[in-house]
């Protein structure tokens, strides 16, 4: 019994699928190419009730780092293996 929680914390170390990875790290690329931001507010019967602005700088931005060397190791890191293609041709990718 009291290894069930030493498996979970061992099972949470295994790498990823390429593919899954290659997913995660396309967010991470593209946080690198510049400030992420969201809005949101709530509307009642009575007007506005409330509101939200949200601004994500990462550091890979701040520090110009290339996207597609964040992508590389950021796969490399979760999978143990190289992506199944670059940055620039991953489906659902977009610079700005």
């Amino acid at each position: 019994m009291a290894l069930a929680p030493a498996m979970l914390g061992l099972a949470a170390c295994a790498p990823l699928p390429v593919d899954q990875a290659e997913r995660i790290c396309r967010d991470s690329a593209r946080d690198a190419l510049g400030p992420r931001t969201r809005a949101g507010f709530g509307v009642g019967s009575e007007g506005v009730r409330g509101g939200f602005i949200e601004v994500g700088i990462s550091s890979d931005y701040v520090m110009g780092r290339d996207p597609s060397q964040i992508f590389q190791e950021c796969v490399q890191r979760r999978s143990g293996q190289m992506p199944t293609r670059p940055l620039y041709e991953q489906p659902g990718w977009r610079a700005r």
